[in-house]
């Protein structure tokens, strides 16, 4: 018995994930608790684990976004031997009696794919109407504003098409009806056999070059043209697979070719090389990263505050003090927990910046669970310290490089994202030199960094040359006015200018 893999709910707020990775190949023998690929989302990643031991069947591929509970894989039961017993039954298809018609006609209706899904488009039919269907088999796909689905007939039988291709449907709307039949039609294996015969002896082949309904999608997402795909399927067609792997590239030479007259006429700017362009789909992560941040600007009143930062002093003592104390803690000595606990002795005295507005209430919190944003590869994650307060210096650098190293890797949890009262974002290691940085919901404020520059400066009476760093403060004027909001500010610039007062608490 086949046992069907779904999505399983990893978090109060995630409603889909993404096919990260594949482990395991379809057709590959599993076994039970063996890990068979990776799911991401919004927040993090997560493993799926085999269920019981047996054949993997894969329905998601990389790539494609499934709903909380949506369906990822099958797993048959046999192990080994299940792989192969599919083949002795090949001899007996001719010997199939024709499909009787048993008079029932199955309606098949738009499912429920999810909690805030009310309506999905027919994205591609992948069978005709009037063909044959079998149960189960993929027969169309059809998209939401979230993901796309396939859909399986419910039974054997003739396809009827009520809904055609980007027709919009509500969920429970009529999509399709298919006669119910009973057996197989005994020509489609001999069709099939002789296909591969007939293409072959032909001159010219409709297959050859032409895509998939599934491919000329994701061709058309790449901006591929089919003409510079190479066709893996029966008689050179172009496979879902087969656009997958294809890669943007230059134009066939036939197209290249161009008499020379027509050549001399072409523009001079046509010399300048190839103009390429792609279409790639949102991440699950960039997409939730583009609902937050318009929404902080529809939602709140944000207003940016800005200082500036003589950082002489704490260079020169972590010059002083940096393998000292590397040689210690075993972690370096860097700006980010001079930052941290400058942040949470300011937060103490100005209580609203770490606050959060819940419905018609404020809620202040006697703690600083302070957010770092880290750039990875799949975009920013913003891992939470908790009670940084409470925590040394090398405590924070340790925690520092660990959420780092986590967040590029892929290994956050939720739970290490969540829960933050206030953000702490470096743009300076990018070469910023003064930006307006976004609040990070449903927090009131965001501290932003910049990079180190050699700026001339009046110092007692005299211009010198000291290093300085552009502080800027974002914050939700709902709930942090400006005398809060600026005397925060000059607070972190005295304590970061005179680090003995980090350390006395002054």
């Amino acid at each position: 018995m086949a046992i069907q893999v779904k999505v399983p709910t990893v978090g109060e707020s995630i409603t889909e994930v993404t096919i990260a990775n594949w482990l395991k190949k379809d057709g590959d023998v599993v076994k039970m608790d063996e890990i068979i690929a990776e799911l991401e989302s919004d927040k993090a990643t997560f493993e799926l684990t085999a269920p019981q031991a047996g054949v993997l069947k894969i329905v998601k591929q990389v790539g494609e976004a499934v709903p909380i509970g949506g369906l990822v894989c099958e797993i048959a039961d046999g192990g080994a031997s299940a792989a192969t017993t599919p083949a002795v039954p090949a001899a007996k298809t001719e010997t199939v009696s024709a499909p009787k018609a048993t008079g029932a006609v199955k309606e098949m209706k738009v499912p429920a794919v999810g909690e805030s899904i009310t309506e999905v488009t027919i994205s591609t039919w992948l069978k005709k109407d009037g063909d044959f269907v079998k149960l189960d088999e993929v027969i169309a796909e059809v998209e939401s504003d979230k993901a796309t689905f396939e859909l399986p007939a419910e039974a054997n039988g003739i396809l009827r098409i009520v809904a055609q291709e980007k027709t919009t449907l509500p969920i429970g709307g009529l999509i399709c009806k298919i006669e119910v039949m009973e057996g197989a039609p005994s020509e489609a294996p001999k069709a099939a056999a002789q296909a591969p015969v007939a293409n072959a002896a032909g001159s010219a082949n409709y297959a050859a070059g032409h895509a998939s309904p599934a491919a000329a999608k994701l061709l058309d997402e790449k901006g591929i043209a089919a003409a510079n795909v190479s066709g893996s399927g029966v008689g050179g067609r172009i496979t879902k697979e087969d656009a997958m792997k294809a890669q943007p590239g230059a134009a066939p030479q036939a197209q290249a070719a161009k008499p020379a007259a027509s050549s001399a006429a072409a523009p001079v700017i046509s010399a300048a090389g190839a103009r390429n362009k792609r279409a790639e789909k949102m991440t699950s992560l960039r997409k939730t990263i583009s609902k937050r941040l318009v929404s902080v600007k529809n939602e709140t009143a944000m207003l940016t505050t800005f200082n500036e930062v003589d950082m002489k002093p704490i260079m020169d003592l972590r010059a002083k003090y940096k393998d000292k104390f590397k040689e210690k803690y075993g972690v370096g000595l860097g700006f980010m927990s001079f930052f941290t606990k400058a942040v949470c002795i300011a937060l103490k005295e100005w209580p609203a910046v770490n606050a959060q507005i819940n419905g018609e209430e404020i809620v202040y919190h006697d703690y600083c669970d302070v957010a770092i944003a880290v750039s990875t590869p799949r975009g920013l994650v913003v891992p939470v310290i908790r009670n940084a307060e409470a925590l040394s210096f090398d405590q924070i650098e340790a925690e520092v490089i660990r959420l780092a190293t986590r967040g590029r890797d892929g290994k956050l949890s939720i739970e290490e994202m969540q829960g933050g009262t206030f953000s702490v974002t470096n743009g300076g290691v990018f070469g910023s030199m003064l930006s307006t940085p976004i609040l990070n919901p449903p927090q009131s404020a965001i501290l932003g960094m910049h990079n180190i520059v050699e700026r001339p400066v009046v110092k007692n009476g005299e211009i010198v040359i000291r290093p300085i760093m552009y502080l800027a403060l974002s914050y939700d004027h709902r709930i942090v006015d400006g005398r809060e909001s600026v005397s925060f500010l000059v607070r972190v610039k005295e304590l970061l200018e005179d680090p003995g007062r980090l350390i006395l608490g002054v």
